[in-house]
């Protein structure tokens, strides 16, 4: 067994370890192409206290791995090098990044070159200037295919409704957080993270900046539409209980309409003496009513499974290795 190999548990920074001003968590998933390009951009940025970046790879399936510990020796800045053992998602890779920053801000963003590496000082300032605890950024156009552009929109109407956040606030994975507000967003340690829901919970000193959002310049985006469902239900079942009181209400909605339904039928047989038929009502209210109860049945069981998963111990992610290009070690 490789003694490697550890879980991710909820290790916060020491305080006494050294801080540099900015760390840039990039989440590497199918990056091969892009990862390299986006270190030697980021190597070319001077914002105020220094930079480091950490990398995670998230059981990418190319070869991100090989380039990423070929950085370690190439790289033109402090750089962090963390493997997973198996993919876990993007929220997942971003926690683990999160644990092994050192900035006194930390700046998440994705390998694809889509976020422009030189608008990284600006959100920087705007943040530390600004005293924020948390800025988003947000796009004049988003270069994404038109079904991705309208389940991010979905989901930021959803989390309009479920999460605790500034009304109208685009959720991006390009945002800004206050090592204070990453060392509490650390400390969650569930199979199933969502940043943006952690985030709400720390605080609301949030603001946002327009930036530009650039054509992918390799492959195609890693989520899929069922990255894009387990994204929402991580939204909707970690942080809310919305979706249990709706299900609550249909339930009772579907008892109004059954006893109109049965107090209409008793007054027909009495009063009109005439018994229909009645074959299609019947099968059209039975089909409706089992169709909501198996939404109800559905909404349970997530939030049952889920339990079930975090009380078993399922790991938010495993790490096969920790490597950094400068002589620091790893805090334990």
């Amino acid at each position: 067994m490789n003694d490697t190999v550890t879980l991710v548990q909820t290790r916060t920074l020491p305080p006494q370890a050294a801080r540099i001003g900015l760390s840039i968590v990039v989440p590497v998933y199918r990056g091969a192409a892009t990862v390299g390009r986006l270190v030697d951009a980021l190597s070319d940025l001077t914002p105020a206290g220094g930079l480091e970046v950490v990398l995670v790879n998230d059981g990418s399936p190319d070869g991100s791995g090989d380039i990423c510990r070929n950085l370690l020796s190439t790289a033109r800045v402090p750089l962090v090098y963390v493997e997973h053992a198996r993919n876990y998602g993007e929220h997942n890779a971003v926690m683990t990044g999160l644990r092994h920053a050192r900035g006194e801000f930390v700046i998440t963003m994705d390998d694809d070159l889509q976020n422009p590496p030189e608008e990284v000082v600006r959100l920087y300032d705007h943040t530390r200037l600004g005293g924020w605890d948390v800025v988003y950024t947000r796009y004049a156009v988003k270069q994404h295919a038109g079904w991705r552009n309208l389940g991010s929109h979905f989901a930021n109407k959803v989390a309009d409704r479920l999460l605790d956040k500034p009304k109208g606030l685009y959720l991006s994975s390009f945002r800004c957080m206050s090592a204070m507000v990453v060392q509490a967003v650390a400390r969650y340690s569930g199979p199933y993270p969502y940043v943006d829901g952690l985030i709400m919970q720390v605080t609301q000193r949030i603001d946002s900046i327009e930036v530009r959002h650039l054509p992918r310049l390799e492959g195609r985006s890693n989520y899929n539409l069922s990255r894009l469902v387990r994204l929402w239900l991580n939204l909707a079942t970690s942080f809310s209980l919305a979706p249990l009181r709706l299900a609550i209400f249909a339930g009772l909605g579907m008892s109004v309409l059954g006893t109109i339904g049965a107090v209409g039928t008793i007054s027909e047989a009495l009063f009109v003496h005439k018994t229909p038929s009645g074959w299609a009502s019947t099968m059209t209210v039975l089909l409706l009513v089992s169709g909501v109860q198996s939404m109800i049945l559905g909404v349970l069981g997530e939030y049952v499974g889920r339990t079930f998963l975090s009380a078993n111990g399922k790991p938010q992610g495993t790490i096969r290795m920790v490597q950094r290009n400068t002589d620091e070690r790893d805090p334990a």
